[in-house]
């Protein structure tokens, strides 16, 4: 499988988004050739940390740090719904009846996302929603899959001993 490589030097928008195309793909990888069970088996208990929870994490921060921030102002709706300090960890709760709708949800929030992206031509641009910019939001978010891709890399090698960016 032939995979993003990591982004050569430049502007700073080509950076940025070299380093969040590489991390998404990093991520995809990650996933890439495991059956349903190997998706949404646990890192260690009892921690709910499993590969499907990570993409649908993912799916979170794409809406959270794009289609959000960058859309008009509203409010934010979550992809697995409203989070309580009490309640379900939507997108971390998996089952392997999940996989599906899970990976369909991340490439929705990932194109959306791209094309709110097309629309802004200066990182400079104010997210409507968020408030922030265009560059702190997309640095945000390579950040987050920087953070998760290292929790993907070591569930995988507990999964199947493969390793790699």
């Amino acid at each position: 499988m032939e995979r993003v490589g990591q982004p050569g030097d430049g502007d700073e928008r080509g950076i940025l988004l070299g380093w969040l195309g590489f991390h998404r793909d990093a991520l995809r990888a990650k996933c890439d050739g495991l059956d349903a069970q190997q998706l949404v088996t646990r890192a260690v208990v009892p921690s709910a940390l499993s590969l499907l929870g990570i993409v649908r994490h993912m799916a979170e921060m794409e809406r959270a740090y794009g289609v959000w921030a960058l859309g008009p102002k509203a409010e934010l709706e979550w992809v697995w719904g409203q989070y309580t300090d009490d309640g379900s960890e939507w997108d971390f709760d998996v089952d392997a009846s999940m996989v599906d709708a899970s990976m369909a949800a991340w490439e929705r929030e990932r194109t959306a996302h791209d094309e709110l992206i097309a629309r802004h031509t200066s990182l400079d641009d104010i997210g409507p929603a968020s408030g922030m910019s265009l560059r702190w939001n997309l640095q945000k978010l390579v950040g987050e899959y920087a953070r998760h891709n290292g929790h993907a890399d070591l569930i995988r090698e507990a999964l199947d001993g493969r390793t790699g960016e």
